[in-house]
């Protein structure tokens, strides 16, 4: 197969109008943003730690035009609960009036202690809320972008399996725009994954 530089284009609002500028200036996020800095000691396997990866799914978010109070505080916290050992999730509940929605909808991002990944991914697709299917979709395009910065040939390939299967049919449903963003970063890293040799290499095995 030839080298193909793969484009796809996305449709995205080109500034924040006046209306969404006053409805995010009304959010408060400091008092998410300081329990989320309890991830910067969490390395990530593509560098950087989890905290920055808290913000970056907030700006994915604001990026594509969601301005939704509980689902950006969320996104700041997202993996508090999953990656911090004995979290205690009252300081969720009480970092402001919106704490307990905001707690559920993390909970709702977060995978069990021993449950299977496509389990959890799968029980997403089918009970999922919109917000956290939004949540998840903002969450994987931050992960897959890092996966730029990944080195293991087998990590890249489980990982893009798991997004087409699990994290298309999600986007898909919610925002067709991040759909396209996933495929686009997905044939991307498979390509990077042919240019490579690691197809062949499989092969030969």
């Amino acid at each position: 197969m030839s080298k193909k530089l793969y484009t796809m284009a996305t449709e995205k609002p080109e500034k924040m109008d006046m209306e969404h500028m006053l409805q995010l200036k009304s959010i408060l996020l400091a008092p998410y943003m300081q329990l989320a800095t309890a991830l910067i000691g969490k390395a990530r396997f593509a560098g950087g730690n989890m905290f920055r990866h808290q913000l970056d799914t907030m700006g994915i978010l604001i990026d594509y035009g969601y301005i939704d109070s509980v689902l950006l505080k969320a996104s700041c916290i997202h993996d508090t609960v999953e990656d911090i050992p004995d979290f205690d999730k009252n300081l969720i509940r009480q970092a402001d009036e919106e704490g307990e929605e905001v707690l559920e909808l993390v909970l709702e991002v977060t995978k069990k202690v021993g449950q299977p990944k496509n389990e959890f991914l799968r029980n997403i697709i089918d009970n999922g809320s919109h917000k956290a299917k939004l949540l998840k979709c903002a969450d994987r395009i931050s992960n897959m972008i890092s996966l730029g910065f990944v080195t293991s040939a087998e990590f890249i390939e489980r990982y893009c399996d798991e997004t087409e299967y699990f994290i298309f049919p999600i986007a898909l449903e919610v925002d067709y725009n991040m759909y396209q963003e996933l495929i686009n970063l997905v044939m991307s890293r498979r390509q990077y994954l042919e240019d490579s040799g690691y197809f062949d290499k499989k092969k030969d095995d």
